[in-house]
């Protein structure tokens, strides 16, 4: 089906486009940010260049983290858990102990600097949060607005200064159960979490229980290490656990940029030019 093909548009570059367009692939694209689904060995060793949609999903996910923000930081987790018990939650959400915080008395931390986390860190900071961040590479072009970048290593200390932690990072091998027990519990008492990024970074059995046990107040989670979330898992009966179906970036303005990006990568395919969004195989994104 797909022999002598040059280039490829699709939302993934499956094991069957790689090796029916052995030899002839040139150029590979997915419509998705994430591409570990992709990475075989047989792609990387095919010759051919990949590019991905990375920066096309920044808007509506960054708009997702300020929804999700505002749902902790204002007792809605707190306010729909009441509504299913038909409870006027009044006393416990307006006491001292309710927990209502203001945006501008929020410390965000951002694990994962790219489109996504640059633009939750702008719209955070514009909303007077203070906010700092954590990615592999460290750049001059970084959000002037954060407190601090800082490498990989200083994540332990992002997660120790963060009042919600919000995670963007790309699925790799480096970042495969990154969010561990450690890094929870380093995290203030009474702290949000916020993933947008992929389930398989977090560890879904010690955030139970950091939820449990009331050190983390509420989160909100786009993303599972197994989706469809299984019926029986215990996210679903957690009250202070918000379920969205990996939807945080679905927007009616998908196909205006990314076919933005698809025809300028092909104006500049066809005059031999740099393409953007390049992935690097090696490190997957």
């Amino acid at each position: 089906m797909y022999r002598g093909v040059e280039v490829y548009f699709g939302w993934s570059v499956s094991r069957r486009v790689v090796a029916d367009s052995k030899g002839t692939l040139k150029w590979a694209h997915t419509g998705a940010a994430g591409v570990g689904g992709s990475m075989t060995e047989q792609l990387r060793g095919s010759g051919a260049v990949v590019t991905n949609s990375r920066g096309i999903h920044a808007e509506p996910m960054s708009d997702w983290v300020i929804a999700a923000i505002g749902f902790c930081a204002r007792g809605f987790h707190t306010a729909v858990a009441a509504q299913r018990e038909h409870a006027w939650a009044r006393k416990s959400l307006a006491s001292a102990s309710g927990g209502l915080t203001e945006f501008s008395s929020l410390r965000v931390g951002v694990v994962g600097l790219g489109g996504i986390g640059r633009a939750v860190a702008r719209k955070c900071c514009a909303l007077g949060m203070a906010v700092r961040a954590v990615r592999r590479r460290i750049s001059a072009s970084d959000c002037t607005e954060v407190v601090w970048v800082g490498g990989p290593d200083r994540l332990l200390e992002l997660a120790a200064e963060s009042d919600v932690l919000v995670l963007t990072v790309p699925h790799t091998a480096a970042t495969a159960n990154l969010i561990d027990d450690t890094i929870m519990q380093a995290l203030p008492h009474g702290a949000f979490l916020l993933n947008v990024s992929r389930g398989g970074i977090l560890d879904e059995q010690a955030l139970l229980k950091h939820l449990r046990s009331g050190h983390i107040r509420a989160c909100v989670l786009d993303v599972f290490a197994s989706e469809p979330l299984d019926e029986g898992h215990p996210f679903w009966d957690e009250r202070s656990v918000l379920i969205t179906p990996h939807v945080s970036a679905v927007t009616d303005r998908f196909w205006e940029r990314e076919i933005d990006l698809i025809v300028g990568n092909i104006e500049r395919y066809l005059e031999g030019d740099c393409l953007r969004n390049v992935v690097n195989l090696e490190v997957g994104y």
